[in-house]
């Protein structure tokens, strides 16, 4: 029996359908679900997330953290396992421009770079490696 997956941004459902697995990067490691997997929450890394459809090709997506739910069947039969990713940003392999994304991790690297000179926040530099990190995923994914 499939998984029921959904994945969700605060502005979208970026994508909803049954699938064979789930494969995810916590903040600890990563993480595979089948049906019929015990519940959980997990809270999401900067990165990919795979779903793998019997048949189809494999669909990537990029996630920005936020958290994945998984709840368990019951004891219907016919119930199956639900993955809900709240993602805060998220984004599908085949949407991503990489030749935008690759520009953006650039700018990102270099306005990091010159961070050095003191004129930055703490919370400014944390700011700027979490978009740099969120830039190089979608290279990472898509290029």
């Amino acid at each position: 029996m499939a998984i029921e997956v959904h994945v969700v941004t605060p502005e979208r459902e970026v994508w909803a359908g049954e699938a064979e697995s789930v494969i995810a990067r916590g903040v600890e490691g990563e993480v595979g679900i089948l049906n019929g997997h015990a519940p959980m929450m997990l809270q999401l890394a900067i990165g990919p997330l795979r779903i793998l459809r019997d048949g189809e090709p494999e669909l990537s997506t990029v996630v920005d953290g936020g958290f994945m739910h998984v709840t368990s069947p019951g004891e219907d039969a016919e119930s199956q396992t639900r993955v809900d990713v709240l993602a805060s940003g998220a984004e599908l392999a085949d949407d991503i421009d990489v030749a935008a994304a690759r520009a953006r991790a650039e700018e990102l690297d270099g306005q990091l770079s010159r961070s050095s000179d003191g004129d930055r926040t703490d919370d400014d530099v944390a700011d700027l490696k979490a978009n740099l990190d969120r830039a190089r995923a979608r290279v990472d994914l898509a290029g």
